[in-house]
């Protein structure tokens, strides 16, 4: 069994990031520092370089749920949660380069990417904005299967209301890859445009988006 206090202490992932930083560990290395310690007799760089050989790297990992992680043998919940926040925490950074203010679909669709690209089932959400066009905020609202989303047209509105926003792009995703707008979809913006109206809200888009394309309604002459 390999044990990383064992190892040449070059080779033991935190003493090889001091000496020569986080940008020049593997993969597996920089896995082993988040999991800390091994488990049935592994060490936490076996169990990293397993992780990664079952979930076929980083990004799958990244993608996996909470129930898919904690059903690997070895990785108990804990971990489990640790690996989650971690990336959670990578995907934020990540959208903090996106604009004050969406002044296109283009830069609506670069706020929301790094949301939706790794999500295998579809989530719809709403992007709040001021009279500005500045972003109030972006709200995750529903969660549903591989192929489509339910949401009550009040609840995807309460994120503006309690914003106090003036204006709402709704976003969501498309796991098929194709971003065209099925008659749910366009039923769903007719609804929302409609009780948009009533409350003094502008709907200025609704983007449909795949990890690498996405559908603008407001490009399109659809809101």
């Amino acid at each position: 069994m390999e044990r990383i206090r064992e190892l040449p202490e070059e080779d033991r992932p935190r003493e090889k990031l001091l000496k020569v930083g986080a940008e020049n560990l593997t993969d597996g290395e920089l896995l082993a520092i988040l999991l800390r310690t091994g488990t049935n007799g592994k060490s936490a760089l076996t169990l990293a370089r397993e992780l990664l050989k079952e979930f076929k790297g980083l990004k799958g990992i990244s993608e996996a749920s909470l129930r898919e992680l904690t059903s690997f043998k070895g990785l108990g919940l804990a971990k489990a949660i640790t690996l989650v926040a971690a990336f959670e925490v990578g995907k934020r950074v990540k959208r903090t380069g996106s604009p004050e203010k969406i002044r296109s679909p283009e830069e609506a669709f670069n706020l929301i990417r790094p949301i939706v690209e790794t999500l295998k089932v579809e989530e719809l959400g709403v992007i709040t904005l001021n009279s500005r066009g500045g972003v109030i905020g972006v709200h995750r609202v529903a969660r549903g299967g591989a192929s489509r989303v339910s949401v009550a047209v009040k609840e995807l509105l309460r994120p503006a209301v309690k914003d106090l926003a003036t204006g709402i792009i709704l976003f969501h995703n498309h796991p098929s890859g194709n971003p065209k707008p099925s008659p749910e979809d366009l039923e769903l913006t007719r609804k929302v445009k409609k009780a948009c109206n009533i409350l003094g809200i502008e709907l200025l888009d609704h983007i449909i988006a795949t990890g690498e394309e996405f559908f603008s309604f407001r490009g399109e002459g659809l809101v």
